[in-house]
């Protein structure tokens, strides 16, 4: 199988700020451990450079005069306006270069839509994208330009039928956004509940409108949900959705803020439960475009995307991670030695209410979206 790992140390030139959730540092990290445990020296690994993406691929999803006021902040100059785009302290800060950051995220995105599109590449896993609530002209949710748009939004153009599975805590707003009337592309999310976490949206309910109905997709979970009611509203929903579809490319966003002790949100799985996840998708899928996503416990996310890429490549990793990144990690305030570590405490919450919840919404999915999903 033919994979692509696409990266720079280009991302960690940018910075949210100190006090910032999403630490840029975790993309360098991740491709650290990857490269520790031999995953890109493998034969069938090509490990490609980042190419910046151009100012006409951003406008393929957002307004002229949003992607000028990004430039405009990127370079320092701040304006009233600024807040009506999403800007400024908060979720969204100003820092120096951040339209270069877009920039880098997009291009990564693109090239591993291009590389799979084109059959060059069956996997490819861009680490830094997955940016998903951006919206056409507004910042949201950390996310200033939204690249799993982008690259989905250049496949149609040549004629391409995709799905995109986002399995982070948070919703996928913008994509939903993006395609919510067409039935070229399926969206599927996977998250927390839009009551009790931003961006407040995602619910069953929402199922597309016009020619899209039918073609949006949305499982929202309860807080304390655990792996066995994920997994199972995940294997429920997902295989008979893509049999139905039969999608030339699927794009995933692989969040890991779904971990029982990710500091932003309230579900409650283990990495055992994502590896799984991965796994399906793995078996499901013949031409996968990964991106990222959340994650805001560094340790959590280094080490999932690196079992993630393992994963994708049919490789089983040593459980104890390798000394050259433990000394780079030890830097950096991470002690975690092994691959799995920080498993699912004892659950403190009974989860019958839990799954009779999500079989409620997935009885909901299979009798109002299952009918209309046609290939």
């Amino acid at each position: 199988m033919a994979t692509a790992f696409i990266y720079t140390d280009a991302y960690v030139d940018f910075d949210y700020g100190p006090t910032h959730p999403l630490k840029v540092i975790r993309l360098k990290l991740t491709y650290e451990l990857i490269k520790a445990y031999g995953l890109l020296s493998l034969p069938s690994v090509q490990t490609i450079p980042t190419k910046k993406a151009g100012d006409e691929d951003l406008a393929l999803f957002h307004s002229r005069d949003y992607l000028d006021v990004l430039k405009q902040a990127s370079e320092g100059q701040l304006g009233k306006t600024f807040y009506r785009y999403g800007l400024g302290p908060g979720d969204n800060p100003i820092f120096k270069g951040l339209y270069d950051w877009s920039l880098w995220v997009t291009g990564a995105t693109l090239q591993a839509g291009e590389l799979v599109a084109n059959g060059e590449k069956e996997i490819a896993f861009n680490i830094a994208g997955g940016l998903h609530h951006a919206q056409p002209s507004k910042a949201s949710g950390f996310c200033y330009i939204n690249d799993a748009v982008i690259g989905i939004s250049k496949l149609l153009k040549q004629g391409k039928r995709v799905v995109y599975i986002d399995i982070d805590v948070h919703h996928g707003d913008g994509v939903q956004k993006a395609f919510y009337q067409t039935d070229k592309v399926l969206t599927v999310s996977f998250h927390e509940t839009g009551y009790t976490l931003f961006p407040g949206t995602g619910f069953e309910s929402e199922i597309g409108e016009g020619a899209g109905e039918g073609y949006s997709v949305n499982v929202p979970f309860p807080p304390f949900t655990d792996d066995g009611t994920y997994l199972w509203a995940f294997e429920e929903i997902v295989p008979p959705l893509l049999q139905a579809f039969n999608p030339d490319v699927v794009f995933t966003q692989l969040g890991v803020d779904t971990f029982h002790n990710d500091p932003l949100a309230n579900l409650h799985l283990s990495i055992g439960g994502f590896e799984r996840i991965v796994r399906r998708i793995k078996d499901l899928v013949p031409r996968w475009v990964a991106l990222g996503g959340g994650g805001y416990d560094v340790s959590n996310v280094v080490r999932a995307w690196a079992l993630a890429w393992a994963i994708m490549n049919g490789i089983e990793l040593d459980e104890t991670l390798p000394e050259p990144y433990l000394e780079k990690a030890a830097r950096l305030g991470i002690y975690e030695r092994k691959l799995r570590e920080g498993g699912l405490p004892p659950s403190q919450y009974s989860d019958s209410g839990i799954r009779t919840e999500i079989e409620r919404v997935v009885d909901y999915i299979q009798k109002k979206v299952f009918p209309k999903v046609r290939s």
